[in-house]
């Protein structure tokens, strides 16, 4: 047998997630957010093992992780620093702000610094237009930032003193859910039959009697 890529540890939380849902596939995109939590972005071959788990193919992961713009395909940084160029943030000075984010780390808007720590994305609405220009770091809010608190935020970030606000990117939450649905699975498929049976039925309905003109 091939060595996994997932680890023991993920590869358990993984079985129960999938153990939350009615249908494996449903725990996709679950299984998507732990394993980028392992390795900061969704490796082939961990979209490999996503697939075996829940019942599908590795092209099925794949479709659905570039969809989400929370699900990374290709490498990224530590931290994923993100500027809302929305028209709210921009009369904030927010192409001001990513003018100097690109500039203070040498990298335009969508790439990441040689060391691998950070990269920078232009973004659409963050929701958090009482406060512009909006800016999050790995989807945790930071607040309105100026040129020079961005800057702090950086060193921030590199010294690490954030760590308790901003984990490193991957991390979506560090709460696990440990609570499925309480329906039954007979129950379900019960329901959902009686809903196709009832569509069916409609359908029926609405069609001309035979040898009516349309």
């Amino acid at each position: 047998m091939s060595e996994r890529h997932l680890s023991a540890d993920l590869l358990a939380q993984a079985k129960s997630v999938v153990a939350l849902y009615p249908e494996p596939r449903s725990a996709l995109i679950p299984l998507c957010h732990l394993a980028q939590e392992q390795d900061g972005w969704l490796r082939p071959e961990a979209m490999s093992e996503i697939a075996e788990l829940v019942g599908v193919t590795p092209a099925e992961v794949r479709g659905t992780a570039t969809f989400y713009d929370m699900l990374h395909t290709e490498p990224v940084g530590t931290y994923v620093i993100a500027v809302c160029t929305n028209i709210a943030c921009l009369l904030g000075g927010a192409q001001e702000l990513l003018e100097h984010a690109s500039s203070s780390l040498g990298v335009r808007a969508g790439g990441t610094t040689p060391d691998g720590v950070f990269t920078l994305e232009e973004s659409e609405c963050l929701a958090d237009c009482d406060r512009t220009p909006c800016v999050q770091v790995n989807h945790r809010y930071v607040g309105a930032q100026t040129p020079q608190s961005f800057d702090q935020l950086l060193d921030d970030l590199r010294t690490g003193s954030l760590s308790d606000t901003v984990p490193p990117h991957g991390t979506l939450v560090r709460v696990r859910r440990t609570v499925g649905l309480t329906a039954e699975k007979e129950a379900v498929a019960a329901e959902r039959a009686a809903m196709a049976e009832a569509q069916a039925t409609r359908a029926s309905a609405a069609k001309p009697p035979s040898g009516t003109a349309s």
